[in-house]
């Protein structure tokens, strides 16, 4: 049923004409009805006109709708004759609107007039119980925009130069992002949600939200802040200020539920920065010295590549994501985190030694272009590979116990958690002089003989591989067998070498 006549049926066609009463029936989803007294049609339902190529509402005018009322992707240049009151959603984007004059003054639900040719907002309800959207329109000024938004309000990609006009409740997220702002006076105090003010002009943050529930975003090459002063204190979310011109983080939150991110500034300090961050700290790509000032406990990665860092001293002790610092001129890892819950990278440094490594890193672990000469400090336990690559290793002293998958180095690899005894006697028979001779500094003559005393059998099946090999010989002449094992190694050693 499209119609429901509350009236006569005379005088409903009084008040309406064929084409219109086809134009209701068309679009209504649910029943309308014509008052000849304010000459007002009211909608049970949703009334959707979406892409019907529409220019006007065919001289209606609507009341009240209790449903939806969507008029999107038309060529509509005026609201007049729209509903005053729309207890859903009220969406008109995607037209030619210069104007919201004639739109309604009461909508339940979200507001939406995004990509239209608006220079105003005057007209516009002044409050909305869901989200406002006026986002990709001509607008140089909020003025006329509701005062309380029950969600989101965006008004990106636009061309303000202020805030001031704007809602002061936003119970969801604000998003200004891609404007001529060069300050953040007159935006609310307060965002339930996520905070965006990305790609404008803005030197500061004098003005912004002293409280944001979720992210807060100013981050980006367009904006040119050189400080975070106005900055709110508490942020649940992410606070994101990447890509400006800080040379401090005076002024930054001091505590983040979600992550930091302040790369690519020119920040020569980490003074300022949040003490607790509950996911990432990424502070790569500034022109740091010093970690001093950085969080102390930190949930996710932190990530401090691509610095002029010498020293760990005052990073985290304890990470429980992944710890970067690749990049750097680090001549040591004293300082570093001795507990890391995930990986632990410190690639392209100057590093001569291991030492002040953590022991255990769940993860992987990479130490590859650096100056080292032995594995001396390395972690003893790693969960995923080890890697050295393009180093200066003479000796494999130090190198973990345990591998959870791969080990690779310039002269070998071993894949598939080869990276035991079994694997190392593999490369002693079948590496390349250069690796033999690096796997040899892991095969001492103490150690084979433990392993012996523990288990002379298994000891003797592991060695047949490179019992007679040359360059075992002078390891073998020393090894003590428990009595009558000696022989039995030198028969299983010569079948093996026979095929058997």
């Amino acid at each position: 049923m499209k119609h429901l006549k509350t009236y006569q049926l005379f005088e409903a066609k009084t008040g309406l004409t064929k084409s219109q009463e086809a134009f209701l029936d068309k679009y209504t989803k649910g029943t309308w009805s014509y008052n000849p007294a304010t000459g007002l049609v009211d909608v049970k339902g949703d009334f959707d006109c979406r892409s019907g190529e529409l220019k006007d509402f065919k001289g209606v005018k609507f009341g009240k709708v209790s449903g939806n009322f969507y008029c999107s992707n038309n060529n509509l240049t005026s609201l007049a004759g729209g509903p005053q009151e729309v207890r859903g959603n009220f969406d008109c984007y995607d037209n030619k609107l210069t104007s919201l004059a004639g739109g309604p003054q009461e909508v339940g639900g979200n507001f939406y007039c995004s990509n239209n040719k608006l220079t105003s907002l005057k007209g516009a309800p002044q409050e909305v119980g869901g989200s406002f959207g006026c986002s990709n329109n001509k607008l140089t000024s909020l003025k006329g925009a509701p005062q309380e938004v029950g969600g989101d309000f965006y008004c990106r990609n636009n061309n303000l130069t202020s805030l001031a006009g704007g809602p002061q409740v936003v119970r969801g997220g604000f998003g200004c992002s891609n404007n001529n702002l060069t300050s953040l006076k007159g935006g609310p105090q307060e965002v339930g949600g996520n905070f965006a003010c990305s790609y404008n002009n803005l030197t500061s943050l004098a003005g912004g939200p002293q409280g944001v529930g979720g992210d807060f975003d100013c981050d980006d090459n367009t904006n040119k802040l050189t400080s975070l002063e106005g900055a709110p204190q508490v942020v649940g979310g992410n606070f994101v200020c990447r890509g400006n011109n800080l040379t401090s983080l005076k002024g930054a939150p001091q505590e983040v539920g979600g992550s930091f991110n302040c790369r690519n500034n020119n920040l020569t300090s980490l003074a300022g920065a949040p003490q607790k961050v509950g996911g990432n700290f990424v502070c790569r790509g500034n022109n740091l010295t010093s970690l001093e000032g950085a969080p102390q406990e930190v949930g996710g990665d932190f990530d401090c590549s691509y610095n002029n860092l010498t020293s760990l001293e005052g990073a985290p002790q304890v990470v429980r994501g992944n710890f970067y610092c690749s990049g750097n001129e680090l001549t040591s890892l004293k300082g570093g985190p001795q507990e890391v819950g995930g990986s632990f990278n410190c690639r392209n440094n100057n590093l001569t030694s291991l030492a002040g490594a953590p022991q255990v890193v769940r993860g992987g672990f990479g130490c590859s272009n650096n100056n080292l000469t032995s594995l001396a400090g390395a972690p003893q336990e790693v969960g995923w590979g080890f890697y050295c690559r393009n180093n200066n290793l003479t000796s494999l002293a130090g190198a973990p116990q345990k591998v959870g998958r791969d080990f690779i180095c310039d002269a070998f690899e071993l894949t598939n958690r080869e990276w035991n005894l079994e694997g190392w006697l593999k490369v002693l028979k079948e590496g390349t002089p250069e690796a033999q001779k690096l796997i040899s500094t892991l095969l001492s003559v103490e150690e084979l003989n433990k392993e012996i005393q523990k288990d002379p059998a298994g000891m003797i099946m592991k060695l047949k591989v490179v019992w007679n090999d040359e360059n075992f010989r002078e390891t073998r002449a020393k090894l003590v067998w428990p009595k009558g094992y000696g022989d039995s190694a030198d028969l299983v050693g010569d079948l093996d070498d026979v095929g058997f």
